[in-house]
């Protein structure tokens, strides 16, 4: 199947999806506000496809909807703080319509200063965490057999991620802080978690994949760079993806049925390539899923006991999404379910 994949490189999201109708399809896409999000609703949306766009604020994501036009839904979804997490999840539930594919494009760079939140450094949250508890969230809405669930991590889960792999025991950097090796471990968290779900998922038939964009020029993704990484990259975007080239891939693995039936596999310009070796570490894999689990699980009891504590004198208080009531996500997927 991958030998008929005629994309490469240079192709971009539109190229991929030529002569595609997509009507009747609905697919969420996270980070929908700029970069490479943005380029994959829009591509998405121009073939017909009905799009939920999630950003960091609802203004942002209807912001987006506007700009492409077509059918598209605003959905606020912080990465970063888990009950907007939540609140997303009960929204797109809510619809009730079902998510012929998840693209979880959204994430955070270069983070030169260690924050930490919910226990573990903030690129890690973002990057991995949050879309964890996102997708897991919603499985339940995604089809078996014709599902995708498409996530993006980054070269520098190879070139960047710590040597050991995930360092579980410096998950918040109270041992050392390196950005940069941070940034890596949370996209070696994105491809492990991707390899994960896969496997858990293989029996309902849906396809998991992780990809690599390309070194993308004209994003958001670096904002965080301090001096001098940021003057370096001034010159390196001359020579770096244009947005629709890094959205190319991501798109292709969300829409297209020249992938129809492939699942597990890393990405590199619209071709299977080699990942990690840890890929193939199922210790790891299943260790960070368990951990990921406990992050999300010790969010929801902290939350549990601060609603116990605190009476709640208004009860039509607006939720970030602005749409339904708050409800719990669906669950996780679990090893042969």
């Amino acid at each position: 199947m991958q030998g008929s994949i005629a994309f490469g490189r240079r192709s971009t999201a539109d190229d991929v999806l030529a002569g595609l109708d997509l009507t009747g399809r609905t697919i969420l896409v996270t980070g929908c506000s700029s970069g490479i999000g943005f380029e994959t609703f829009r591509a998405l949306a121009g073939r017909g496809a009905y799009v939920i766009g999630l950003a960091r604020s609802r203004e942002a994501a209807r912001f987006a909807c506007e700009r492409v036009g077509g059918t598209s839904t605003p959905v606020a979804c912080d990465l970063a703080n888990l009950d907007s997490v939540n609140a997303a999840c009960a929204a797109v539930v809510k619809f009730g319509r079902s998510l012929d594919a998840i693209v979880a494009s959204a994430g955070l760079m270069g983070s030169t200063r260690l924050d930490v939140r919910e226990g573990v450094e903030l690129q890690f949250l973002v990057n991995h965490v949050g879309h964890f508890a996102l997708i897991n969230g919603l499985l339940n809405s995604v089809p078996d057999q014709t599902g995708r669930v498409v996530i993006v991590s980054s070269s520098a889960s190879i070139q960047q991620a710590p040597k050991p792999g995930i360092l579980f025991d410096n998950l918040d950097g109270h041992r050392f802080y390196k950005p940069f090796s941070f940034y890596g471990q949370s996209k070696l968290a994105c491809a492990l978690f991707a390899k994960e779900l896969s496997r858990r998922l293989a029996p309902r038939g849906i396809a998991v994949n992780s990809l690599h964009p390309g070194a993308v020029g004209g994003t958001r993704l670096n904002r965080n760079l301090g001096f001098p990484y940021s003057a370096v990259l001034r010159i390196a975007r001359y020579f770096m993806k244009t947005v629709p080239q890094g959205a190319a891939t991501q798109t292709l693995l969300a829409a297209s049925p020249l992938v129809e039936g492939i699942s597990g596999e890393y990405w590199v310009d619209c071709q299977i390539a080699e990942g990690s070796r840890f890929l193939e570490d199922r210790a790891m894999a299943e260790r960070l899923w368990s951990t990921s689990e406990r992050i999300v699980a010790s969010h929801a009891a902290r939350r549990t006991y601060a609603n116990a504590q605190v009476p709640i004198r208004n009860t039509s208080a607006v939720n970030p999404v602005g749409v339904g009531a708050v409800r719990k996500p669906n669950g996780f997927a679990r090893r042969g379910v």
